[in-house]
């Protein structure tokens, strides 16, 4: 397994992702099988092709939950475990969801503060009771950034609870959407504090059902709860895995419920939208059109993707090198053009 350095901590402040009003769109859960197939020998050339992207590490594709190709690129496995960056984001959502369901949590509009109490600045801003479980999933809670320029102040810190906590605020809470790791380390936080146990503890215990689907090495934070939405581990493999959860509406193959059905519906809906990419974004999920289909997409920094295309049936994972910005590059581009040119293997 590849170890995640130190020195990539700080490379999240590259990517940060500003963000402007939110949309109106919605998205809707399809995960019946879908009787199109892929013409395997142009996705061959297609993923033979994708090897001149040289951050690229690993492609999976995935069509009604059958692998139908993968490669590894420069002695890279899909079995490999690489550092997911913010694609790790969708399994905090994720796993929000599921505390919900559970009785955990009482709804996405649940106030955070009665659960963080004891971590609150003194004399706190009156907005902090404002905020709620949903605005940290979309990223309105309007507390300034810990991702970007703030991202090393902040995980040197004594206490990322706390400092994420007394932040100031540069917007109201449900105002425009401020991509940050804050948001998604304080859902950690509250994971860990409603269910009893760390917040990898629990993902090994309600994703047991998926096969194939495991968190290797993860940071923790100086009072041991476990980063949400970063230096997470996890094997192009196992992202689809997970991927493949949310394309057929939270269930296993086997039937098995495991994220609320409700939830993945939740997750999808656009409430945000990105200033610069134009891509909406719901809990820990982007959207945009893609080779001519609606799309839903996790991204992590240096190129660390899982797609879904619903009404296609097809998931895609792909890794790459970490150590690279991927948006300020065009090499996000790059690989929203390699799904475009895997959606278009698919037939009639």
């Amino acid at each position: 397994m590849k170890a995640i350095s130190s020195t990539s901590i700080l490379a999240l402040a590259l990517s940060g992702i500003l963000v402007c009003a939110p949309a109106l769109a919605q998205s809707t859960v399809a995960p019946t099988a879908v009787t199109t197939s892929l013409d395997t020998t142009r996705l061959s050339s297609v993923l033979n092709d994708a090897a001149r992207l040289s951050p690229l590490e690993t492609v999976v594709v995935a069509r009604n939950g059958e692998i139908v190709a993968e490669r590894g690129y420069r002695s890279n496995k899909t079995t490999d475990s690489t550092n997911i960056k913010s694609a790790s984001k969708t399994i905090i959502s994720a796993m929000v969801g599921i505390a919900i369901e559970k009785g955990l949590l009482t709804g996405v509009d649940q106030p955070i503060a009665p659960i963080l109490s004891r971590d609150l600045p003194a004399n706190p801003d009156p907005r902090l009771a404002k905020i709620t479980l949903g605005n940290l999933l979309s990223m309105q809670a309007g507390l300034d950034r810990m991702s970007g320029p703030n991202y090393g102040r902040w995980v040197s810190s004594g206490n990322w609870v706390r400092f994420a906590l007394a932040a100031d605020f540069v917007d109201e809470p449900g105002g425009q959407m401020l991509y940050s790791t804050g948001s998604t380390h304080l859902l950690s936080a509250i994971l860990t504090k409603v269910g009893g146990k760390s917040t990898l503890a629990l993902a090994r215990e309600w994703f047991a059902p998926v096969e194939g689907f495991r968190i290797g090495a993860w940071e923790r934070d100086p009072q041991g709860i476990y980063l949400g939405g970063n230096q997470m581990a996890m094997s192009a493999r196992s992202l689809l895995a997970f991927g493949e959860l949310y394309r057929n509406g939270g269930r296993t193959p086997e039937g098995r419920q495991v994220v609320p059905e409700d939830w993945v519906a939740e997750s999808w809906a656009v409430r945000t939208q990105s200033r610069f990419s134009g891509d909406g974004y719901g809990y820990g999920w982007f959207t945009r059109e893609i080779g001519g289909r609606e799309v839903h997409f996790a991204w992590g920094f240096g190129g660390q993707m899982l797609y879904i295309v619903p009404n296609l049936g097809i998931t895609v994972a792909m890794t790459s090198n970490e150590g690279a910005p991927s948006a300020r590059t065009g090499y996000r581009d790059d690989l929203h053009d390699l799904l475009a040119r895997i959606i278009s293997t698919a037939g009639a």
